[in-house]
């Protein structure tokens, strides 16, 4: 019997201090078979990433050996979590990365180091301190501001017009490039006039009361700020079957935060959603999600990486919103009696969608719409990987791994894309030019009436 078989044949190990979890049982798990690495798209792209393989077991193995640090190469890791997907073994490769990420960047900060020098009184240490903690210090920076983009995006809602213009402006998008390296060739996306929050104030909250059929939304932080029709088609569909939605306080879900090591405010934010998700949940709610990089965050990385009251018991009960009708309800006959105007669609599948099973769903659910046509662009990664593609240095990369995508989109009969993941569709949008929808408004289109709609 191995050491996987029972975990009763060797003392847990902590090796990382970011979590208390044991990960010894996965990292004995690989048997050094590669296809994580040859399912990598940022290792067939960038010479320098050494791959998945090194980032989790790898990495895990020399950690437990006094004196080694996390390798810095863990930053090039995209957090598409396609390895995880494609592991035999099970190995929990993306909780592997996402632990040594959260160390490495742990170890980058030297205010506490410093301090505590000076009260020592040992001045030269402290200055030591900070000249090597100042190296990088920009980049750090930049992760940070693009990582909490819940806080930037509610700060932008107070102005949308003038922080989409402001964000657009030719100068000020060089000037961020230089001074913080984010990328000056994508357009920002622009702030919605009135956040879907908002909105549901306005509306007076959920139109139907049904404690037998009751959702808590979480809408994250793109369909809030940036796209609250994506929201809005949600709370219409759900509705039109009779669901009571509810829409708890809530935060960022913490993918951007995970892809940058940045663990501490990921469970800040995990913290404030578990406490209002779980409490939903008791009160006979299911969670769904509209962006399947909120409900992997939710339903996989959540139990991962935080201990936290009722955190299994979210990640038990959340689901994708579409994934949702198609096990409670009959959609595919209300679809088969539709009929709407939409035209053809070449659709992509998020990575964090294929890790959850939905890669196929929105091919399969549209097949027989009268007035609508899907066509699947590939298996491809779209490239952006939330903050990746938006960083400087990364950017050729992330249009490199886009390309496939971009030339099967084109090669489509549709000149509209469809996506279920905000930041795959501004990938699309940006090497396509094409409009981007989601799913859930095809739905609405297809199945709730213009008067419905309308509040």
């Amino acid at each position: 019997m191995s050491d996987a078989d029972s975990t009763d044949e060797f003392e847990p190990v902590q090796v990382f201090e970011t979590t208390d979890m044991d990960l010894r049982a996965g990292s004995d798990d690989c048997y050094k078979c590669s296809t994580c690495d040859t399912s990598c798209p940022v290792a067939e792209v960038d010479d320098e990433f050494p791959g998945p393989k090194f980032q989790g077991p790898e990495q895990w193995r020399l950690k437990r050996k006094e004196g080694h640090e996390v390798d810095d190469s863990i930053t090039g890791c995209s957090n598409c979590m396609r390895c995880d997907d494609a592991c035999p073994s099970s190995v929990p490769l993306s909780q592997m990365h996402n632990t040594a990420r959260g160390e490495y960047v742990e170890e980058q900060r030297f205010g506490h180091e410093t301090l505590a020098a000076l009260r020592r009184g040992e001045p030269r240490e402290a200055l030591e301190i900070v000249r090597d903690g100042t190296d990088g210090l920009v980049e750090r920076l930049r992760n940070r501001v693009l990582a909490n983009y819940h806080t930037s995006a509610w700060l932008a809602s107070k102005a949308p017009r003038v922080a989409t213009r402001t964000m657009n402006f030719g100068p000020a998008r060089w000037l961020m490039e230089k001074t913080l390296g984010v990328t000056k060739e994508r357009d920002f996306p622009a702030f919605a006039e009135q956040t879907f929050r908002e909105w549901w104030v306005e509306r007076g909250g959920a139109h139907v009361e049904n404690p037998d059929k009751r959702v808590a939304y979480f809408h994250g932080c793109y369909s809030n700020f940036n796209t609250p029709e994506v929201a809005k088609a949600m709370v219409h569909v759900f509705e039109e079957f009779g669901y009571e939605v509810l829409v708890p306080p809530q935060k960022c879900s913490g993918t951007p935060m995970f892809a940058n090591g940045m663990l501490t405010d990921a469970r800040r934010h995990a913290e404030t959603n578990v406490e209002n998700l779980a409490a939903a949940i008791d009160g006979g709610a299911d969670v769904i999600a509209s962006c399947t990089s909120c409900s992997m965050a939710l339903r996989q990385e959540y139990p991962e990486l935080f201990d936290l009251d009722g955190i299994e018991d979210v990640a038990a009960n959340t689901y994708e919103a579409v994934e949702y009708l198609r096990l409670h309800e009959d959609l595919e006959d209300e679809l088969d009696e539709a009929e709407v105007d939409a035209g053809e669609f070449a659709y992509h599948a998020p990575c964090h969608a294929r890790n959850q099973g939905l890669d196929r769903q929105a091919v399969e659910l549209f097949s027989d719409l009268d007035g609508a046509e899907i066509e699947d662009v590939g298996d491809s990664c779209s490239g952006i990987s939330g903050t990746y593609g938006w960083k400087e240095e990364k950017y050729d990369y992330s249009m490199e791994i886009g390309e496939e995508m971009f030339e099967h989109m084109e090669s489509a009969d549709g000149e509209t894309g469809m996506t279920e993941c905000p930041t795959c569709a501004m990938q699309m949008e940006h090497g396509t030019d094409y409009d981007i929808r989601h799913p859930l408004e095809l739905l609405a289109e297809a199945l709730v009436d213009d008067t419905a709609s309308a509040g």
